[in-house]
């Protein structure tokens, strides 16, 4: 294992813990927050913890488990009710695993991310994975 494979999975439990804390809140987090709160180092802070988000993604999703990235919303991207949404790649990388077939914006996007942060919270609120 390569020192930065180290850091990353460190910085991987991190973003986990600060995300199952904002589920058990009931309360999503914005990517400049969730870096904040768990020290992601800069520069590009944002970017490579959307890399890391989108790993996360994806190891939910193999395990048939809610995904808890869903918690992570940008501060620029809003439904229509001003609920804050992932970035658009989010919704990419869903329509990419097959679990929703839609635009990366607008209302279906916007119940898309509805439903995944409800079972998010649900699941992740009370599970230790």
């Amino acid at each position: 294992m390569s020192p930065s494979d180290s850091d990353d999975q460190k910085q991987m439990a991190a973003l986990r813990q600060a995300l199952r804390v904002c589920a058990a809140a009931g309360a999503t987090v914005t990517y400049r927050e969730l870096a904040q709160r768990i020290a992601f180092p800069g520069p590009h802070s944002i970017h490579r913890l959307t890399l890391l988000l989108e790993e996360m993604i994806r190891e939910d999703h193999a395990a048939q488990r809610p995904l808890l990235a869903a918690l992570a919303v940008s501060r620029a991207q809003k439904s229509h009710a001003g609920q804050g949404m992932p970035g658009r790649g989010f919704f990419q990388l869903l329509n990419e695993l097959g679990r929703y077939a839609g635009p990366d914006q607008g209302p279906e996007a916007a119940a898309c991310h509805l439903r995944e942060a409800g079972a998010a919270f649900a699941f992740w609120s009370r599970n230790e994975v």
